[in-house]
């Protein structure tokens, strides 16, 4: 058979398939963007369709990359590959500053931190620029193999570029990269029926065949183009065998090569090895074994296995691998050391130090140390997948044992980072504990703990990060209360699992204060005692923890600190750690940190009643949820959701969140989901659902959020006539407000006081003190309480002012729930409530409050699309939304809406 390498093959029985792809290009061509991955078997035509689509898309400007296995651990490989292609050395292709440098800390041609959150919308702002003059087509192949940091990258963008006139196509196969794949637009390539693999049997150049043989060679093709195409030498003849596909069209490459000469078989396996598809390289690597590479490179192109032009090309995926796996172990060496010989160590480090690994057959410091400073290159553009490659394969190949150990561990830490917690845990069991120094058993230890609690095997992670601090107690007593502060940190951030909590305070009880960080002094001394429900030694403890170490706990405890300031019952406190937090998020560039930062200003802005601060804190942690592949937070959004008062939309989230907690539950979301409802039902006058709702809080003992839980207790008690457990709920929050002494905490026992003992001068003095408060909800509350005491008082008169006041403040802050409550009680006394401006947050999406407020604050669209992580032309069509739904017409007129004046978070 001759080669049928660069003749175009028909696509047959493709009908639908085709449809599907010309349809997105021809949207493009009208300024509506899409994505689509072609998923299929190996051979299955998906090739030929990204080729059929280049051919459709005349006038376009066109891109192509593929994945590769040997490069799917090294990060950001296969969107370098497009990058190099949207714009031109030395010129910026459109980008703005800040992006342009961004992908270039990540493809390691410039040094600075990695904005890892960023990545992807530097991605998106590189095609959707190069879009501007002409549609965009951008295809992949073998996207199953893409390294992870440029598939998260490339799916962000496609999510993104309905607006513009960008088509990304990809193709993989099922097995490969489900996860953020899956999230797209996908297209089921399938076999083809007998009388089409029939019609493309006949399109290929070959001797004749008689009836029979062609029978055969479709039966045994069971419907693969690419097994039709290039058959195995003895297909027709040789009995159907039953083993898959891909390794039968991969056996007749391996009849190709099998006929080569060895040189040649050599060149191939070289250029196999090398993914970039380099002519250079390959050249270079094939004269440093000293092969003749002339005649070598007629030879292997002949074969039809590869072509040699300005790119180093394959014909099928297969046949590269094919080709590779062929090799026996010291080919393969040869071929990696060669290209590790001629590959630029300033310009491509990484690569080079991946083809030295591969190239050794044992033990070598110097290989090991190269791959620990590649890992630490990777780690800095945010590779972390590539990092824990680097170290581990480092660790296998470290001589001296200490650095084994060492580089061991950090792998192990970079494979728990990534969420490979059974890799993570195999690692650390290959340490040898004998040989393990008290500080690396407990940095094992510690890694063992956080692992356990990923796995939600809460107890035993508390042990082995207890253990840790035990280890050190003697040697360094400072790291040993240090790593009792990463248990609590961890345990929080986890969710404070039942029981968990307790464990680590009881060890704080019992260790050594010798040598203790000042930090550590007031935190491990006050939580035992909060836990203890000795609130008047606690508060001063962690109040003082907060004014002289807030920024260095926001820095390495985030999650501590939060919690803390929740505790006092003091929002301004809870604000300033907020603000703290997002600052150092958005200086860092960490998503964690901004994630963290933003949820909580989110539930800091429901306590002050801004609710289109909160919304728009939820629209930007969500967008960076999205941007990052974290996992969704539900808990600001309870909180939003309950304050508001929307019965369906809260009750949707609370149930999510039941949902979300299975058989296992954490004291932070169920805390939260006990709490969201309490307020929720009090809000619609529910009491006794609030009541059962708040009780289940309280006996579930968090003690951090007993500030908000008990007052909530305390109303739902009172208006259900439990007059016992509304006392006891008002002793305890009693001693807690006198423990932290806010105005806040003093205005809220007050009306709590007066709904217990219907005593009006309680009334009188919440009023006082909360008119000092930022807490509007509560001070808001107040007025309310008063008001409908009042009324039952039969003092008409004196009753209006107050449900004047609780109605307009409710109403301005979005507590529908509560703001229905006050119009209740004015409309018995024959009052009416008047007519008002809709406020924005009424009417808008999270996301569109969120544009209005940067718009209103005077922001561009570029701005706002940076902030969001979406295109500029997507924010122009939010914006045309927020206009028509306001019923205005220009982006000026947005500061007329007091809740958008304001800015945003």
């Amino acid at each position: 058979m001759r080669s049928t390498m660069g003749r175009r093959q028909p696509l047959v029985g493709r009908r639908d398939e085709i449809r599907v792809v010309e349809d997105l290009i021809e949207a493009a061509r009208l300024g509506r963007g899409g994505a689509l991955v072609l998923n299929g078997e190996a051979g299955i035509g998906k090739s030929a369709l990204l080729e059929h689509a280049q051919r459709a898309a005349s006038g376009f400007l066109q891109v192509r990359a593929h994945g590769s296995q040997f490069e799917s651990e090294l990060p950001f490989a296969t969107l370098h590959q497009l990058d190099r292609q949207l714009r031109a050395p030395g010129s910026g292709g459109g980008l703005s500053d800040r992006h342009r440098a961004v992908l270039d800390v990540a493809f390691g041609l410039a040094a600075g931190p990695p904005d890892v959150a960023r990545i992807g919308l530097a991605a998106l702002e590189l095609m959707t620029t190069a879009a501007r003059e002409r549609p965009l087509l951008c295809v992949v192949d073998d996207a199953h193999w893409l390294d992870a940091a440029s598939l998260r990258a490339l799916a962000f963008t496609a999510r993104r570029v309905s607006a513009d006139p960008v088509v990304l196509l990809m193709a993989a196969r099922p097995s490969g990269a489900a996860g953020a794949l899956g999230e797209l637009p996908g297209l089921d390539i399938g076999r083809l029926g007998d009388s089409d693999a029939l019609a493309l049997l006949e399109t290929v150049d070959r001797a004749p065949l008689d009836e029979q043989v062609r029978a055969q060679i479709v039966a045994e093709s069971r419907g693969n183009p690419l097994a039709l195409l290039h058959p195995p030498a003895t297909a027709g003849y040789a009995t159907a065998s039953a083993s898959p596909m891909p390794n039968r069209i991969e056996q007749g490459f391996r009849d190709r090569l099998a006929a080569l000469p060895r040189p040649s078989r050599l060149l191939l396996t070289i250029a196999s090895a090398d993914p970039t598809g380099d002519p250079g390289l390959l050249w270079a690597a094939a004269q440093q074994v000293g092969l003749d590479v002339t005649t070598t490179g007629e030879a292997a192109a002949a074969s039809g296995l590869v072509t040699f032009s300005t790119r180093v090309r394959f014909c099928h995926p297969l046949a590269r691998s094919a080709v590779y796996l062929a090799a026996d172990d010291p080919q393969r060496r040869t071929a990696h050391h060669a290209l590790a010989e001629v590959t630029d160590p300033e310009l491509d480090p990484d690569r080079r130090a991946w083809h030295r690994a591969a190239a050794s057959a044992g033990p070598d410091e110097d290989v090991a140390a190269e791959l620990q400073r590649s890992a630490s290159r990777a780690r800095s553009r945010g590779g972390t997948v590539a990092a824990a490659a680097f170290l581990e394969r480092a660790a296998e190949l470290s001589l001296i044992p200490g650095n084994r150990i060492k580089r061991t561990i950090a792998a192990a830490q970079a494979r728990f980072d990534i969420g490979a917690l059974d890799t993570a845990t195999a690692l650390l069991a290959t340490l040898d504990h004998t040989r393990l120094e008290d500080g690396r058993h407990a940095d094992a230890d510690l890694l063992r703990g956080r692992i356990a609690f990923a796995r939600h095997h809460d107890q035993e992670g508390a042990n082995f990060m207890i253990r840790a601090s035990r280890r050190l107690a003697t040697a360094d007593p400072k790291r040993s209360r240090e790593c009792l502060l990463d248990a609590l940190e961890t345990s929080v951030a986890a969710g404070r699992p039942d029981g968990v909590l307790d464990l680590i305070l009881a060890e704080a009880r019992s260790s050594a204060p010798v040598g203790r960080a000042p930090e550590s002094l007031d935190i491990l001394d006050a939580l035992p005692q909060l836990a203890g429900g000795d609130y008047r030694t606690a508060m001063p403890l962690l109040r003082k923890t907060l004014q002289e170490h807030a920024t260095a706990l926001c820095a390495t405890r985030p999650s501590l600190a939060v919690i803390i300031s929740v505790s006092l019952c003091d929002p301004d406190a809870y604000a300033a750690i907020t603000e703290q937090l997002l600052e150092a998020g958005r200086k860092s560039g960490s998503p964690i940190t901004l994630r963290l930062a933003l949820a909580q200003v989110a539930s800091s802005a429901v306590l002050s009643g801004d609710v289109g601060r909160a919304m728009a804190a939820i629209a930007e942690e969500e967008a960076i949820t999205d941007a990052t592949d974290g996992e969704p937070v539900l808990y600001h959004r309870l909180h939003l959701a309950a304050i508001r008062g929307r019965r369906k939309e809260a009750m949707e989230l609370i149930e999510t969140a039941r949902a979300a907690l299975g058989a296992r539950g954490t004291d932070q979301l169920i805390a939260n989901v006990h709490w969201a409802a309490a307020l929720l039902h009090n809000g619609l006058s529910e009491y006794p659902a609030a009541f059962t709702a708040a009780r289940q809080l309280i006996g579930h003992d968090d003690v951090f959020i007993s500030s908000l839980a008990l007052p909530e207790l305390v109303e739902a008690a009172a208006r259900c006539g439990k007059h016992d457990e509304a006392t006891a709920a008002l002793e305890t929050l009693t001693v807690l407000a006198e423990a932290n002494a806010t105005d806040t905490a003093l205005g809220v026992t007050a009306y709590a006081r007066g709904l217990v003992t219907g005593d009006e001068e309680h009334y009188r003095e919440a009023v006082h003190r909360l008119e000092k408060s930022p807490a509007l909800p509560y001070r808001a509350r107040a007025h309310l309480l008063y008001g409908e005491w009042l009324r039952r008082e039969n003092r008409r008169k004196e009753c209006r002012p107050q449900l004047r006041t609780a109605h307009t403040l409710l109403s301005e802050a979005g507590m529908e729930a509560f703001a229905g409550r006050a119009a209740g009680e004015l409309l018995a006394t024959g009052e009416k409530t008047r007519g008002r401006l809709r406020p924005a947050h009424d009417q808008l999406t999270m996301q569109e409050m969120h544009i209005a407020r940067l718009v209103a604050a005077g922001g561009t669209s570029i701005e706002v699309a940076n902030r969001l992580f979406i295109s500029r032309r997507t924010v122009d069509a939010h914006l045309r939304n927020i206009l028509r739904k306001l019923d205005i017409t220009s982006r000026r007129q947005l500061g007329n809406w007091p809740d958008l004046r304001t800015g945003a978070p």
